[in-house]
């Protein structure tokens, strides 16, 4: 199983980091180790002092594809869940500064959070999909998938031509504007399509 990522595809995003508009779609991985056991609460790592949050729709692949066409991308998912990219942000700006991989700042043990999966059938458009993500009960994320500058089927085809998909496969398509810090005792809550897809604390 792998877990391929997709960073700046939220304009609003990008603004806020300061970062450079991409003209094609920045694609990173996290390994398998990178998920969060189920119920289990997210643990700071010891080597950053600047975790923050980044709550993305996710597509879990549903069978083997190579050079996939955007028109027949929608076949390959029936599954669409919510989950978050942890990022060592400390870290990751060390290792931009340096022209290095982002990996450390992005794959580290318990950094992915996959959250519920829900049949595609439950949306009408899956470019039309509302999420948010609550600290401590007050909503820090407000994302829209309408707003990504890569649609999902897009993203799909795009993989595709680098990396042969496979069942199980994992996409995390990208984060809206709102990410931030987390801190001991917080608690994280993400929503999608007015339901609740995990629930996690922070220590």
């Amino acid at each position: 199983m792998k877990i391929i990522c997709v960073g700046r595809n939220y304009t609003d995003h990008i603004k806020e980091l300061a970062n450079e508009k991409p003209t094609d779609p920045v694609i990173f991985m996290k390994p398998d180790s990178a998920v969060l056991p189920n119920q289990q609460p997210f643990y700071i790592p010891e080597f950053s002092d600047d975790v923050h949050y980044e709550v993305e729709v996710l597509v879990k692949i549903k069978k083997v594809g190579k050079h996939i066409s955007e028109k027949f991308a929608h076949k390959y998912y029936d599954e669409i869940g919510l989950g978050i990219d942890f990022t060592a942000r400390d870290l990751q700006s060390k290792l931009k500064d340096k022209g290095l991989p982002w990996e450390k700042a992005k794959g580290f043990d318990g950094s992915a959070v996959v959250g519920k999966f829900f049949s595609k059938e439950e949306f009408n458009d899956v470019n039309a999909i509302a999420f948010s993500l609550e600290k401590n009960g007050e909503k820090v994320q407000d994302g829209h998938t309408s707003l990504m500058l890569w649609k999902i089927d897009e993203i799909i085809a795009y993989i595709s031509q680098y990396f042969m998909l496979k069942k199980g496969d994992l996409i995390f398509t990208g984060t809206p504007a709102g990410v931030g810090r987390v801190a001991t005792d917080d608690v994280l809550v993400g929503v999608i399509n007015n339901k609740e897809a995990f629930k996690i604390s922070v220590k």
